[in-house]
């Protein structure tokens, strides 16, 4: 089965094939294109001309040699007709050449006259007249095209002058050729020069057009995007917050109801944990589209990430009856040196996708999560299931955000911006997903990412430093009262213990009595930013100034980026889970600088 890749960023609609934006020798050559009729036409007139002159000469051989040289040009005349409704034809260069040639050939056949009527003695001057009127006619048939004007204007010209100032009887004739031709090829000359300024406005009111397409493209996907995104959301967000609210009304007392049980209330905290992921997925997938989203490529072993992925997902799987297994090639397990090299928490999102998927889909059989290497600078991650499977349209309607494939995703909660996020992360990481499956069969998604056979990584730190650093006193700064309880109550499930400042003001005189072992900065106040209070931190004397720092932000890339300018060892996105705050101080007291955006495990 062959695999389906979804490497394409333009993932809400494919933007309709466009002809290109015509330049200017591109326009010259249709013009000259566009003269081939009346060429026609006028050879039609000339010829019974040309047939009486020539019937003055004694030459007939001359005369049958014209006529075949005629006939050959006429022959490859109509095969360039035929050919500029080709493909190859739209290459403008090629174009150009076959243009060039087939002047030449004219050219070749006006200087072939003039030798005929050089030896057709009565009617020599007559047909030097008609030879130098073919000339002229070359010159008016090469004005669209300069290249033309230039290359096939002289060779037109070069017959006619050399026969009639080759016999001194005829230089009378032969100044006056050279004063017509001279005055042709000037007004030829400013007849191009008008040409290729109308030809430039052309191209530039095609380009303007294209723009103004492609914008309007842009801003339909948008809307599309918008109506899709406010459709989901408001349905998800409807269903949860209805749910929470009912249990939360329960707690409070409100109505005849009993207290919510703790199935209840587990419900509820289940609830919330979805719009979070909801949320997050939706802000990641837009930062993603508008090239906001930041990326931290490092080395490391992608084994114990997936072994966690797996265990925690495991109770879920034993819930439906499936086997979830985990196989790691012997090689990678064993191996001193060599690691990935992806974004970590990035990978982690990927993967946590595609298994939650498989165990989600999955009615019964088995889910299985390998890893191997594909080739030496791959390595290969594939989560296989025996799910219902998908047909080719329903795969490629699985990787487009907010579409469902009612077949096997109906009723089921969800945003379903997993797989096209996941598509998003990937490409920007420089790695592949690619996907195949058979409907009734299952589905295999395979994740490649790039590897350094040299490169050396560190053990994942999270299990480890997180007891190390239990018990910490943390400085926390957020001016808003709900999300300075909801980071307290976070970093206190962790064993640390908070002391919360009002505003920036506050913390920094805090900062300079107490020997804090962190600093946790969100949103200070107005009366001093978060960038300007990790300065401030950094500024303080002796060990206090190198405390370790983490710094609280909405998710914006340019957000992180100017707090760890400021000082700050990591950023921690909210909302906060205990997960994120135990890897943000497991970077942060580390002592290691950090440009990553933590997200939910």
């Amino acid at each position: 089965m062959r695999p389906l890749y979804f490497k394409d960023p333009t993932h809400l609609v494919s933007p309709a094939p466009r002809l290109p934006i015509p330049t200017v020798a591109r326009l010259s050559l249709e013009a000259q294109s566009a003269l081939l009729p009346q060429a026609l036409i006028l050879f039609g007139v000339s010829l019974p001309i040309f047939v009486w002159a020539g019937s003055f000469a004694l030459n007939a051989a001359w005369m049958a040699a014209s006529f075949a040289v005629f006939a050959l040009n006429w022959g490859a005349f109509y095969a360039v007709i035929n050919w500029l409704k080709t493909e190859p034809a739209q290459d403008t260069a090629r174009r150009l050449r076959v243009h060039l040639l087939g002047g030449l050939l004219w050219a070749g056949s006006i200087a072939q006259i003039a030798a005929f009527a050089d030896g057709s003695g009565p009617a020599r001057e007559s047909l030097l007249l008609v030879s130098a009127a073919g000339a002229v006619i070359c010159l008016f048939f090469a004005a669209p095209s300069l290249p033309s004007l230039l290359t096939v204007g002289p060779a037109a010209m070069a017959g006619p002058l050399v026969a009639a100032f080759s016999r001194q009887e005829s230089w009378r004739l032969g100044g006056l050729l050279w004063g017509a031709f001279a005055l042709t090829f000037m007004l030829c000359l400013v007849h191009n020069r008008n040409l290729r300024r109308q030809f430039e406005l052309s191209a530039e009111r095609e380009r303007m057009a294209e723009e103004k397409a492609a914008s309007l493209e842009i801003a339909e996907r948008l809307a599309r995007s918008k109506s899709d995104l406010l459709a989901t959301l408001s349905q998800e967000i409807r269903n949860g917050l209805t749910g929470v609210s009912s249990v939360l009304a329960a707690a409070a007392g409100q109505g005849t109801r009993a207290a919510p049980s703790r199935e209840q209330l587990a419900s509820a905290l289940a609830a919330t944990n979805d719009l979070i992921a909801v949320l997050n997925a939706t802000l990641d997938s837009e930062s993603a589209e508008s090239g906001r989203l930041a990326i931290d490529a490092a080395p490391f072993d992608p084994g114990p990430m997936v072994r966690d992925i797996v265990a925690r997902l495991r109770p879920a799987a034993a819930a439906k009856g499936l086997e979830l297994a985990v196989f790691i090639d012997p090689a990678l397990d064993n191996r001193h040196s060599g690691a990935a090299m992806a974004d970590v928490d990035r990978t982690r999102q990927v993967l946590n996708a595609l298994i939650g998927n498989a165990v989600r889909y999955t009615v019964r059989g088995r889910v299985e999560a390998r890893l191997e290497m594909a080739d030496p600078r791959r390595l290969r991650i594939t989560i296989a299931d025996t799910g219902p499977g998908l047909s080719p349209e329903d795969l490629t309607l699985a990787f487009q955000p907010f579409r469902r494939v009612e077949r096997t995703a109906a009723g089921l909660p969800g945003a379903v911006l997993g797989l096209s996020l996941s598509r998003q992360l990937v490409d920007l990481m420089g790695a592949s997903l690619s996907a195949e499956s058979a409907v009734g069969v299952g589905s295999a998604f395979v994740l490649d990412l790039p590897f350094d056979p040299a490169a050396l990584f560190e053990p994942d730190r999270i299990e480890e430093a997180a007891p190390e650093a239990a018990g910490l006193r943390i400085l926390l700064s957020e001016e808003d009262p709900l999300t300075a309880a909801m980071l307290r109550q976070v970093f206190e499930q962790l064993g640390h213990r908070v002391v919360l400042a009002a505003n920036g003001v506050r913390a920094i005189e805090l900062a300079q009595v107490v020997d804090f072992d962190l600093a946790l900065v969100g949103e200070p106040g107005a009366d001093l930013d978060a960038p300007s209070l990790i300065r401030a931190l950094r500024g303080l004397s002796g060990t206090r100034g190198a405390m370790p720092i983490i710094a609280a932000t909405n998710g914006d890339s340019d957000q992180s980026q100017e707090r760890l300018k400021a000082g700050a060892n990591t950023v921690l996105r909210k909302p906060v889970s205990v997960a994120q705050a135990a890897r943000a101080v497991a970077d942060a007291t580390s002592g290691r600088k950090s440009t990553r955006l933590r997200v939910a495990s």
